[in-house]
């Protein structure tokens, strides 16, 4: 089968598309022909071996899974023993937990995981759009619903409503009833409102912690200001949620912004500071279907690549201007 694989740390010119064995599902497992994946920030730092401080885990000079890609969506072909109730030609889809032990991930034609981290597509649903969901749609559901803990009338900020994970927050935040202020570029300024923002805020002429407004909660996805400016902005008894960094630097990748983002929930009276922490489920995957099915989430594809351009379509992410998702059709 063909996968893409890269043997040593570095840009997305290390990415190849190779023949590699196919892989045989094990017991308990399942194996998919894939129909589409999707790129995530993971997949860049992955590659690059960022932070350093993971290669401890993933190999000190090379790369010990020379496989990229979490995101999955396609059809069983063959099931392992004692694997699941799904079976062959069932469509699925799901994210892959790390560490992972194989060879490939899932930009692959062929892709092996355990059944429980798989879920039915629901009907409406194409292969691409349910690639786009699992990894940014759950995250951006433990944003909103499980650290956030959103109720109808709050304020709600979402700083890096644009990309992957900013699309779901902005759907799920207003489908709970919130008051949405989305930052992103202008350039994304109708898509989010078009996905149900009630303010958008293009952060290249608005300091959005300079404002004097209070939100009830601030998700951040990108990290573009201090813990401490946003603090200004958070409500006497807000919730700030740290989901990530755009700008993770190589060594010791978002812990700085991390660190500080903790620093304040040992400070804080009465707001609540946190950082993200998920592991999808199949249950989260059958809450967005059914939030999709409900018409609460829609997925947003911003390109496609096919599996041979894998490498163009990190390196499109790696600029950090992606709408939306982006999508590898296999």
């Amino acid at each position: 089968m063909k996968a893409a694989v890269y043997r040593r740390y570095g840009s997305p010119d290390r990415v190849r598309i190779e023949d590699v064995p196919t892989p045989e599902p094990g017991p308990g497992e399942i194996r998919i022909r894939m129909r589409a994946a999707s790129v995530n920030p993971a997949d860049a730092y992955m590659l690059r071996g960022w932070p350093y401080v993971l290669r401890l885990q993933t190999g000190l000079r090379r790369p010990k899974n020379i496989g990229l890609g979490l995101d999955f969506a396609g059809v069983i072909d063959r099931v392992g023993e004692t694997a699941t109730d799904l079976r062959p030609g069932d469509a699925v889809f799901g994210e892959m937990s790390t560490p992972f032990t194989g060879l490939t991930r899932s930009f692959a034609e062929y892709l092996c995981v355990p059944a429980e981290q798989a879920g039915k597509i629901p009907p409406g649903l194409s292969f691409e759009e349910a690639a786009s969901l699992p990894l940014t749609g759950s995250t951006a559901l433990y944003a909103v619903r499980d650290f956030g803990e959103l109720r109808p009338g709050q304020q709600v900020l979402i700083n890096g409503a644009g990309g992957g994970i900013g699309v779901h927050a902005v759907q799920l935040a207003k489908h709970f009833g919130a008051i949405v202020t989305a930052v992103c570029s202008e350039e994304k300024a109708s898509m989010v409102r078009e996905l149900g923002a009630d303010r958008v805020i293009d952060y290249r002429k608005i300091d959005f912690t300079a404002e004097d407004i209070r939100y009830d909660v601030i998700i951040d996805l990108v990290s573009s200001h201090s813990a401490k400016r946003c603090g200004r902005v958070l409500a006497p008894e807000g919730r700030f949620v740290w989901v990530g960094a755009v700008d993770s630097v190589p060594v010791f990748g978002p812990l700085r912004p991390a660190l500080a983002v903790m620093r304040m929930s040992l400070s804080a009276r009465g707001q609540r500071w946190s950082c993200l922490s998920r592991k999808t489920t199949t249950a989260d995957l059958a809450t967005l279907a059914g939030l999709f099915a409900e018409g609460a989430l829609r997925p947003v594809i911003g390109r496609r690549y096919p599996l041979e351009e894998v490498a163009d379509a990190i390196r499109y992410l790696e600029k950090g201007h992606a709408s939306g998702k982006v999508v590898i059709t296999i």
